[in-house]
């Protein structure tokens, strides 16, 4: 399902922080947003997935340019995993499907066939508190998965994590966008993150947010995430994301997008360069 926004902005009374803003995110496809903190990318993915209007331009949703009906073809997954610490594991997966009308144990079955292929099984039964942040993430993306949305909102699922935790868990996100193919808008503070998971990284402007550029990502949720980040046309695409954040904090409004396509990898060639 297919994601457009054109000539997007919004306004929180005097302070705005969009700014004429053109996304659009294909059928299947991962697209991440990076940017200063306090830009508006939370604020942007929030008017993607109907959380919010915006004060000027449209977007749609699958064809929905209402909020209803945005957030009708939405799953959000905020910064926070938001576990009811009183639930167990399954009970806080199986949530989006109670909210749904299904019965308890139809919920539990649909949500605890899923624990194994997310690294889960042997937790069923666990509260929040005596899971891992990396387990509890994947909770939280569980729920959000089973909610059986087509598009996925992610903000920073990863934030809270420490340096090797987060890379752990990026390997595992991209593992399970690659097995539930979704149409999915990350928002990301870390290039190397964005760039991994996403087929295409818009970078956005201090606020109001602008888009400053745009790059293809050199191989999307590769297997070997080692082999992947480090090689060279990711390492190149990287930086140019990275002089793009730069240049976008003096940004002219009127300046356009920057593209940026490196020259992409056959798919799967980290095979022969791991022998």
């Amino acid at each position: 399902m297919s994601v457009a926004a054109r000539g997007l902005s919004h306004s929180y009374g005097e302070l705005q922080s969009l700014d004429r803003i053109d996304l659009a995110a294909a059928d299947g496809e991962v697209v991440a947003l990076v940017g200063p903190s306090g830009c508006g990318k939370s604020t942007l993915l929030e008017i993607v997935c109907g959380l919010r209007d915006p004060s000027a331009g449209a977007i749609e949703v699958g064809g929905a340019a209402d909020a209803a009906g945005r957030l009708a073809h939405c799953a959000y997954m905020p910064q926070r995993d938001l576990l009811l610490p009183w639930f167990s594991a399954l009970d806080n997966a199986a949530l989006a499907l109670r909210n749904r009308g299904a019965g308890k144990g139809e919920a539990r079955r649909e949500a605890g066939a899923l624990f194994d292929r997310f690294g889960l099984a042997g937790f069923e039964a666990a509260r929040p508190a005596e899971l891992s942040g990396g387990m509890r993430q994947r909770v939280a993306f569980l729920r959000t998965l089973v909610a059986g949305k087509p598009v996925l909102a992610l903000d920073e699922p990863f934030a809270s994590l420490d340096a090797i935790s987060r890379a752990e868990m990026q390997g595992w996100l991209a593992g399970a966008l690659r097995a539930e193919a979704r149409t999915a808008v990350l928002v990301s503070h870390d290039i190397e993150e964005a760039l991994y998971l996403a087929d295409r990284v818009v970078v956005l402007s201090s606020r109001p947010a602008r888009i400053v550029a745009e790059l293809r990502a050199p191989d999307p949720r590769a297997p070997d995430r080692d082999a992947a980040v480090t090689d060279p046309a990711f390492v190149a695409a990287r930086e140019a994301a990275l002089r793009a954040l730069h240049a976008g904090a003096s940004a002219d409004p009127a300046h356009p997008a920057v593209p940026f396509a490196p020259t992409r990898r056959k798919r799967n060639s980290w095979r022969r360069g791991a022998r």
